[in-house]
């Protein structure tokens, strides 16, 4: 079982700003179980996190020569451009550790609806099962 602090994978990627030039800014990457946290390059800044319950899927993968291209679509449809070395795999790192959050998430709301459910499902104390 990962636990939530643990790191998954630590490098550098680059995020296209959402200024009117749209450049792209580099950040370090940091990838837990739960969450991307990038930090920019200049010191005392604080990080941005973007955290897997507010993520909706990684999107729009595509390789050109030195770099991946991949867009992170949020619950609420904002699009995020990110891009990488191509051997680095930052959207399939991202795309996989979603994807176990995700499952992770299904199982906690599953148990959690059965435990709710069972004791409607037990007898009344004092009536007789049907055979």
């Amino acid at each position: 079982m990962k636990t939530p602090g643990e790191v998954l994978r630590e490098g550098e990627l680059e995020k296209r700003s959402d200024s009117l030039f749209q450049l792209w800014k580099k950040k370090r990457g940091v990838l837990t179980p739960d969450r991307l946290s990038l930090f920019p390059t200049g010191p005392g800044a604080r990080p941005k996190e973007l955290r897997f319950h507010s993520i909706l899927k990684v999107d729009c993968v595509e390789r050109t020569g030195k770099y991946v291209y991949f867009t992170i679509v949020t619950t609420d449809r904002k699009e995020i451009d990110f891009r990488c070395a191509g051997e680095s795999c930052w959207n399939a790192a991202i795309t996989l550790a979603l994807i176990d959050f995700q499952n992770r998430r299904a199982l906690q709301d599953f148990r959690s609806r059965q435990e709710h459910a069972a004791p409607a499902a037990q007898p009344e104390a004092g009536t007789a099962r049907a055979p």
